[in-house]
């Protein structure tokens, strides 16, 4: 393992916003399941998920804008949530914290009702046919998320995909989900969106290369 990342994971375990649970630890009643307001935020205010957020930044970025909310960043590689962790303790953020966990866990983690809102950036998009259930807005996935949200709340899909924006838009019709907005061109579309003004590192790159943004909106009908 490279110094700079034994370092990142070093540091990743004296973070108090940083909670890195194993699945021994989810499975025996992981003791923030229903309690991150009160005992992680210490606040009342609604809880936002950034799925598979890697270096955190759209996390950090949100936290910023939106201090009325809470955020939590998740995904499993802890290099890259140390870029979003360090950030957020250097700017002294009160609202925004990580999570380490595969995305498939999430229902261990958080109690029914307990979510008000779901972000998924720029995921994978498991292009192969046989990758087709690691999608992250996959029916499988839907259905975990909708186990901790609560009713009517958003889910947002930020990509350079128009592969996975399709397959969103197929799978929120073919389900009789609610879509709420959907753009193929996010930064040439004539409705300016509040999404358009947090990018990250990889959507400044795929900008830079002439990629268009696509972004859509809906709300799960299960």
């Amino acid at each position: 393992m490279a110094k700079n990342k034994l370092k990142k994971f070093n540091d990743l375990e004296t973070f108090s916003h940083v909670i890195q649970p194993s699945i021994d630890e989810l499975r025996s009643n992981f003791n923030l399941k229903g309690n991150w307001r009160k005992h992680f935020f210490k606040n009342d205010n609604p809880i936002v998920l950034e799925l598979g957020c890697g270096k955190g930044e759209y996390t950090v970025g949100l936290a910023k804008n939106f201090p009325e909310k809470n955020y939590l960043g998740i995904d499993i590689k802890g290099a890259r949530i140390w870029a979003g962790a360090s950030q957020a303790l250097e700017e002294k953020l009160i609202n925004v914290g990580f999570l380490r966990i595969r995305i498939d866990w999430i229902e261990m983690c958080f109690n029914s009702n307990e979510v008000d809102e779901i972000w998924i950036t720029f995921p994978d998009p498991q292009i192969k046919k046989n990758r087709t259930t690691k999608r992250l807005t996959h029916p499988i996935f839907l259905k975990k998320y909708n186990n901790i949200l609560k009713s009517n709340s958003k889910i947002h899909l930020k990509t350079d995909s128009q592969f996975l924006h399709g397959f969103t838009l197929g799978v929120i019709a073919g389900e009789n989900h609610t879509l709420e907005d959907s753009t193929e061109d996010l930064y040439n579309s004539v409705e300016l969106r509040d999404c358009s003004k947090i990018q990250t590192f990889y959507e400044n790159m795929f900008l830079n290369k002439g990629m268009p943004i696509t972004y859509l909106r809906f709300l799960l009908n299960y």
